[in-house]
């Protein structure tokens, strides 16, 4: 995981920070759990801490309930959403898996001429 990956996936904001970052109310926050769109951690008191990814989602579901969709519909478009960042990372990874063969059977003479594995082509 990248540095910057991991930094925002540090849990360390507390729900009133979140409150006042997002204008949501903590009910709203809390539902938001209870439907299995967020995820917060808990530290060692039990509380819930939230990451600045955490964030983005709660934005992400306040966009979209503007936008006319319901929790169930947002539910499927999470899902999408998922399915197909797990379809990119099986391309890069296909992509790493080819750049890596054609590296040991010596197609690439430098490191430059692999580089159109680098970017998957959608």
């Amino acid at each position: 995981m990248k540095e910057r990956e991991l930094r925002r996936s540090m849990a360390v904001l507390p729900i009133g920070t979140v409150m006042k970052l997002t204008d949501l109310s903590a009910r709203q926050i809390r539902y938001y759990e209870e439907q299995h769109l967020i995820f917060p951690e808990r530290n060692e008191g039990n509380r819930r801490m939230y990451s600045l990814n955490d964030i983005d989602v709660l934005f992400e579901i306040s966009d979209l309930l503007s936008e006319g969709n319901n929790v169930a519909e947002i539910k499927q478009i999470f899902a999408k959403q998922k399915v197909k960042k797990a379809r990119s990372l099986s391309i890069n990874e296909v992509h790493a898996a080819l750049e890596h063969e054609f590296t040991q059977q010596g197609r690439f003479n430098n490191l430059s001429d692999s580089s159109h594995f680098s970017q998957p082509r959608m």
